[in-house]
């Protein structure tokens, strides 16, 4: 356990304890980025970045602290979305039920939570690859269920025209405002993953993860901390949810498609899941490769549409270099840095 974070000291603020010159550095930077970066790298970039680093987070939560891969994130976060367009307001008002905002927010992410929760149930029961597969088919299901039902989730159309309220009179889809937003979101996701992973609770998972034999030897309920984890990781995902329909103003059925499903498992992964950095530095090289390598494939004369190869490759080449992604790749080049630097201490004693 403690490889992934460490043991912090009783009474002590552990979220913002011995932060390193970097972390301070990045977060002036970006709080400083719309005063250099224009509204698409804003919006489009780093706002989308942030969001689908959210929810590769809550995977990071299962698979990290609990040993557990979960292909059901995306899944529970479209389906806050879905929520907030059914009971807020949307450009379907035949379906929408215009509900306000401080109403139909909390009883997105209440409901998106609880089904995270009954997945969770089922999943825990099974291990490997039966929980890759249980929650891929519960997954393929939901896909399917919203394209085929116009009753609730209006088919194949989905909603249109689903966007963030006026708070403090501010237009939170303008690039400014939105990724203010979206950075406070993925910030506090963070903090909040940090927070977990070094409470007694956290400490639990991370054993149950290690030795679930010795953890329910010594009186924990195996099962109760990796349905709870799925709780917790699932509000995470439909915070990054309902963030990602307002970017996109809608929700449809392929916003929980299968290649989205994988998606957020690739950006995890290539990341690196032993640390909560991680998935938002995988959905960071995962928006660069999406937005820019149509062009590339363009100007070596490739359809752009095979941009989903450009992204295959980088994922290949990322964990075939190191299977605990970028993170690994950056700890292999510290670790050989400090064996260099001390070989060189010991040549001229």
């Amino acid at each position: 356990m403690a490889d992934v974070l460490p043991r912090s000291e009783p009474g002590r603020l552990i979220v913002l304890e011995r932060i390193p010159p970097a972390a301070w550095v990045l977060g002036v930077l970006l709080l400083a980025m719309p005063a250099f970066a224009s509204n698409f790298v804003l919006y489009q970039i780093f706002g989308w970045s942030f969001i689908l680093g959210m929810i590769a987070l809550s995977l990071m939560v299962l698979a990290g602290y609990g040993g557990m891969v979960s292909l059901i994130q995306m899944t529970v976060a479209a389906l806050a979305g879905y929520v907030v367009a059914i009971l807020g307001t949307s450009g379907v008002p035949q379906i929408s039920l215009g509900w306000p905002w401080w109403l139909h927010i909390p009883l997105a992410i209440v409901i998106a939570m609880l089904f995270g929760t009954l997945v969770g149930a089922l999943a825990v029961r099974t291990e490997g690859i039966y929980t890759i597969m249980i929650t891929l088919a519960i997954a393929a299901a939901f896909f399917y269920f919203t394209r085929q039902n116009y009753g609730i989730f209006n088919g194949y159309t989905g909603f249109n025209n689903v966007i963030p309220p006026r708070w403090f009179d501010i237009d939170w889809r303008q690039s400014v405002p939105f990724y203010y937003l979206t950075l406070a979101c993925a910030t506090l996701s963070y903090l909040a993953v940090v927070w977990i992973g070094r409470t007694p609770f956290g400490l639990a998972l991370q054993g149950v993860r290690d030795n679930p034999r010795r953890m329910s030897a010594l009186g924990f309920s195996v099962t109760a901390h990796r349905i709870l984890a799925y709780t917790f990781a699932s509000v995470i995902a439909a915070f990054g949810g309902i963030l990602l329909v307002w970017q996109n103003a809608q929700v449809v059925p392929g916003t929980a498609g299968i290649p989205q499903v994988i998606d957020i498992l690739v950006i995890a992964v290539v990341g690196g899941l032993r640390r909560p950095i991680g998935p938002f530095i995988g959905a960071f090289i995962y928006a660069i490769l999406s937005v820019f390598s149509s062009d590339i494939l363009h100007a070596i004369g490739m359809s752009g549409e095979r941009f989903k190869l450009v992204v295959g490759l980088g994922f290949l080449a990322v964990v075939g270099f190191s299977p605990d992604g970028v993170l690994g790749l950056w700890d292999r080049y510290q670790a050989r840095r400090e064996t260099n630097r001390d070989a060189l201490l010991g040549g001229r004693r």
